[in-house]
């Protein structure tokens, strides 16, 4: 059974955590404008985007995600980045503007298993809406009538692609609770929008988690060195010999590095490393 890691908010956390951490409600609960026109701002978007990756705090993230939501006329919003460490492990970052109880809701039934928008996200990369999916069991099924229940009665789904394929994937889900919000003329430019919100936001939680591994792992730059090498096919006599030492002094330094990053060697060290976006 795969084990998953699901942290809120982009809370930090131990970057190689093997179990579900207790979670932190720091979701932010957006008024619902069913039933009255959707308010549509994108000059308002268009100004939040570069704001995100410069912000200097989860809390500053989270407050510019549930502004663009609004603009982009959502009542809800819920971002998931997926990075998949291995065949076992796989670790869930999440910003959540919408009702704390769906975040609660999502981790306490495990919904991560049964997403089928994330699932989508990790065969497309183009947008959609939630209502064009087919759904492949009846606990995708159920997982939509929870999410309807919970401000996402419809939904827009807009992938993150990454660098890295299917081992680091995004997806950013807008709701409402009126059915047809994502349907008539805004819909393309709220697509385009989506799209490019979900990337950003893809990025900024990207950075926190390479900036926790550099922290947490204690790499230097000499350890940097060492794992380029490595991923350029360079072996151990070829790197010693470049800075002048023995073959046998660079392994020893390579297992301190693969220890820091709790690797078993230096190839899965270098597949961590670009994982999380240092090489």
């Amino acid at each position: 059974m795969s084990r998953c890691v699901l942290m809120m908010a982009c809370c930090s956390a131990s970057w190689d955590g093997r179990v579900m951490r207790p979670l932190q409600s720091t979701s932010d609960r957006i008024n619902p404008t069913s039933g009255g026109p959707s308010m549509f701002d994108n000059a308002r978007v268009f100004q939040i985007l570069p704001l995100i990756t410069d912000a200097r705090s989860a809390g500053e993230v989270i407050s510019l995600f549930r502004e663009a939501v609004v603009g982009l006329g959502a009542d809800a919003g819920v971002f998931l980045s997926c990075l998949r460490d291995d065949a076992t492990r796989t670790s869930l970052r999440s910003l959540w503007a919408c009702d704390p109880s769906w975040a609660a809701d999502y981790a306490l039934h495990r919904w991560f298993e049964h997403d089928p928008w994330l699932r989508y996200a990790s065969c497309d990369a183009e947008p959609t809406r939630s209502s064009n999916l087919v759904f492949s069991s009846p606990k995708e099924v159920a997982f939509i009538r929870a999410a309807a229940e919970h401000g996402f009665a419809s939904a827009l789904i807009a992938p993150a692609p990454s660098s890295v394929g299917l081992s680091r994937v995004g997806v950013l889900c807008l709701g409402s609770a009126d059915p047809e919000r994502f349907e008539g003329e805004k819909y393309p430019q709220v697509r385009v929008l989506a799209r490019a919100l979900s990337m950003e936001l893809h990025h900024s939680i990207a950075k926190s988690m390479r900036e926790e591994l550099l922290r947490g792992a204690s790499l230097t730059e000499a350890d940097l060195h060492l794992l380029r090498c490595e991923a350029a096919g360079h072996s151990s006599k070829v790197i010693g010999a470049a800075i002048n030492l023995e073959a046998k002094t660079i392994d020893s330094r390579f297992q301190r590095v693969n220890a820091k990053l709790g690797a078993p060697d230096r190839r899965t060290a270098v597949r961590i490393a670009r994982l999380y976006g240092l090489l």
